[in-house]
């Protein structure tokens, strides 16, 4: 944990704050923090700081909190994703958030298993707690908006032109492109569609072809999707830091 992540209710007015959660083990345990220690803290979609420790107990931590710092620049990257398996999402949604990916869309395909869109790691609290991890990894505030769509047709016929950002270049990353992945202009906003496990199907590369996805190829390994996520965004944004 790199970063004490706050919700903006949890402050009072004096700027102060009090934890009494997996947080405090961590301070506690992990840091070992004592009264005038400083640790580095963020409100959860709102700004970053220092909080200086104000009490340690058995049960409780008491910080008072400066926020002065914006949090990380975003790289402008929207991913419509097959939605993984439960297990595999539960890394995917982390990793996500700490590469600071604005949106994301878990889609159908013909490669998924339907039941995948019954799994508890959908709901609301679950998906909250990942978001958190990644940004607690990365030192950011901005947790991604998650969105689940259980057809695919529907979505990239008739939200899709709503959905993502004009003028945003589509990418879709498949095995047979020929067009290596490369370092896009940071100027660029990117909507990128990743497959299931077994890729996409032929219908559906087509479909987002006619939808203005380009394809490009990681090389020659098909990847799953919880490597083929931080794979492409390292190499079509390479200024991110994906260790730390």
């Amino acid at each position: 944990m790199n970063l004490l992540l706050l919700r903006p209710d949890e402050l009072a007015t004096d700027s102060t704050v009090t934890l009494r959660d997996r947080r405090l083990v961590h301070a506690r345990e992990v840091l070992r923090v004592t009264p005038g220690d400083q640790l580095r803290v963020g409100v959860r979609g709102g700004r970053l700081g220092n909080g200086v420790v104000v009490e340690r107990t058995a049960a409780a931590l008491t910080l008072r909190v400066t926020l002065t710092d914006d949090p990380p620049a975003r790289p402008g990257i929207d991913l419509l994703l097959a939605i993984p398996r439960p297990k595999a999402l539960k890394r995917v949604i982390p990793a996500v958030a700490s590469l600071g990916v604005d949106r994301v869309v878990l889609l159908n395909a013909a490669r998924v298993e339907k039941s995948y869109f019954d799994a508890k790691v959908l709901t609301k609290e679950t998906l909250d707690a990942l978001i958190d991890l990644g940004l607690e990894q990365a030192k950011d505030t901005v947790p991604p908006v998650i969105e689940v769509r259980e057809r695919f047709k529907p979505f990239i016929e008739d939200e899709l032109e709503t959905w993502a950002p004009p003028g945003a270049l589509r990418l879709v990353p498949h095995p047979l492109a020929a067009e290596p992945a490369r370092a896009m202009p940071t100027e660029k906003r990117l909507v990128i569609a990743i497959g299931p496990d077994g890729g996409w199907v032929p219908y559906e590369i087509d479909l987002l072809a006619r939808h203005g996805f380009e394809p490009i190829s990681l090389g020659d390994r098909v990847l799953r999707g919880e490597v083929a996520v931080p794979a492409v965004i390292a190499a079509l944004r390479p200024g991110l830091t994906l260790l730390g």
